[in-house]
């Protein structure tokens, strides 16, 4: 509901000192003699009838008396100039903003319907203001560059190249998740429905990212899939909201092999490295820890195609379709990992197999409404 539709906000108002000085003057009554009559300073008088001071409702019942004049008139003029003058601070805000606004994927964000499709500068602000949940650009620039709530957001932006859309693209994730209502956060249950999660990837049904979705819910884990932003190259990010841990996923590559790697890479930060640790996939900024990426890369690779599998697998010679796809059953995982893996290794042309890594567009199934 637009609160603001058919509101009148007239260009000027007046302090309601002007009115003070106006009835004053009829009246043929100084500033000290009213301070006298109302019982106060001189100078608190004067500073309203040069509009440099407000009218208090204290005040304003004292008016009434003196003035003859309705306590609810001056409060009414005071609010209303009150309000005025926020309106013009305002404005000036959204003015000061509008550089800042440029520097979004605005039309992007607007097409994934993300912020409200607008040509005008002002609105674009006004937008992105809403959708970061802040009343000025400055605000965005203490929490996403500054930290000053480094609680709830542990890394600077700062110097991160395209900073503005990789924190639209977080910002989304953020209110995916709270739409989720997942259980309690269960690292143990979690581990135990690792079988489930190789199930789907294995199968791969058509509504896999749904039964993904509800299984990681059960856990306490917050599944969302966000759609790429232009110079926001991300794969995925792991961080928590509150006490549950949101796995944001882009399907940059939209091929099952990445998705899966992706998926179990963070899977892994969550198990391994608790909430003091941001994850941004395919990102180079000040708190990434090497050590912990490269944690999460051989926790991907345990689930999705082992060391221990990849040596067994090499050992049968020669490779062919029929042999991949019984070895991929056998280890519980998509035959995509494994030709993945050997393309990368050289062991296989990069021509063969390549029916089994297949393509995946998550824009077209609606999983997290």
């Amino acid at each position: 509901m637009n609160l603001t539709t058919n509101e009148y906000n007239p260009e000027t108002v007046s302090h309601p000192g002007v009115t003070l000085v106006e009835i004053l003057q009829e009246l043929d009554m100084g500033n000290k003699e009213f301070a006298i009559r109302v019982g106060k300073p001189e100078k608190t008088i004067t500073a309203i009838t040069k509009c440099k001071s407000s009218i208090t409702p204290e005040m304003a019942v004292k008016f009434e008396d003196v003035l003859k004049v309705k306590a609810n008139f001056w409060l009414k003029r005071q609010m209303a100039y009150d309000e005025y003058k926020a309106r013009v601070n305002r404005k000036v805000e959204i003015d000061n903003a509008k550089p800042w606004a440029t520097s979004f994927p605005y039309a992007a964000m607007a097409s994934l319907g993300w912020v409200e499709k607008t040509r005008k500068l002002e609105n674009k602000v006004l937008q992105l203001l809403k959708f970061f949940g802040f009343s000025n650009h400055d605000a965005w620039e203490e929490y996403y560059c500054k930290q000053a709530l480094k609680i709830n957001f542990r890394i600077s932006l700062a110097y991160i190249n395209q900073s503005y859309a990789i924190s639209a693209w977080l910002r989304q994730g953020e209110i995916q998740a709270n739409e989720i209502d997942a259980c309690s956060f269960d690292p143990k249950q979690v581990r135990n429905s690792i079988g489930l999660m190789k199930d789907i990837m294995s199968s791969y049904p058509i509504d896999f990212f749904m039964q993904l979705q509800k299984i990681c819910s059960d856990c306490g884990i917050k599944l969302v899939y966000t759609p790429c932003l232009p110079k926001a190259p991300i794969h995925g990010s792991t961080r928590w909201l509150g006490n549950n841990p949101i796995m944001q996923l882009s399907a940059r590559y939209k091929t099952n092999d990445i998705f899966w790697f992706t998926f179990f890479h963070e899977l892994g930060h969550i198990l391994m490295h608790g909430k003091k640790y941001i994850s941004i996939e395919n990102l180079e900024y000040d708190d990434l820890d090497k050590v912990k990426e490269d944690e999460a890369d051989q926790f991907a690779i345990e689930h999705t195609f082992s060391k221990k599998d990849e040596e067994r697998f090499l050992k049968l010679t020669p490779i062919t379709t029929n042999g991949i796809m019984a070895f991929a059953k056998e280890i519980n995982t998509h035959p995509a990992l494994i030709i993945g893996r050997m393309h990368k290794m050289k062991r296989l042309h990069y021509s063969k197999g390549r029916q089994f890594i297949e393509t995946i567009d998550l824009d077209k199934t609606n999983e997290n409404k």
